[in-house]
């Protein structure tokens, strides 16, 4: 179904569409999981994978950009904001809406390349130190 050309996004920061692996650990346990990041934007991404978790939970991710992209791989800390269930021609599992908690100092300026090299401007604040 094609959108209206006068409906205007409810979005605030847009989103670019990838499809690029993650692996994301929950903060309280050792064992690592796969997902995939579908869009990302300033403020955060859609995750999909197999993985069952309650909304507010924060986990670990480590997205891993293919060889040839143009930026490294990232870490951060995010917080799963909304969850549906995501079914895909054999398989059933779960979409997330993620937010950046906490991206590391090293890291942002790989998340902010990839980001400006789409958009006119972005802003990504570091993660507070301790």
């Amino acid at each position: 179904m094609r959108r209206s050309s006068g409906v205007k996004e409810k979005r605030r920061h847009r989103r670019i569409l990838i499809n690029v692996p993650v692996d994301f650990q929950n903060i309280d346990k050792e064992n690592v999981s796969p997902g995939l990041v579908i869009n990302l934007s300033q403020t955060g991404f859609l995750l999909q994978t197999f993985e069952e978790m309650p909304i507010g939970k924060r986990i670990n991710i480590r997205v891993s950009f293919p060889k040839g992209f143009e930026v490294a791989n990232f870490s951060a800390v995010v917080e799963i904001v909304w969850k549906d269930v995501c079914l895909w021609e054999d398989w059933e599992g779960y979409q997330y809406g993620l937010k950046f908690i906490k991206v590391l100092n090293k890291d942002l300026p790989k998340l902010k390349h990839f980001l400006n090299d789409r958009f006119d401007s972005v802003e990504i604040s570091p993660a507070p130190t301790a």
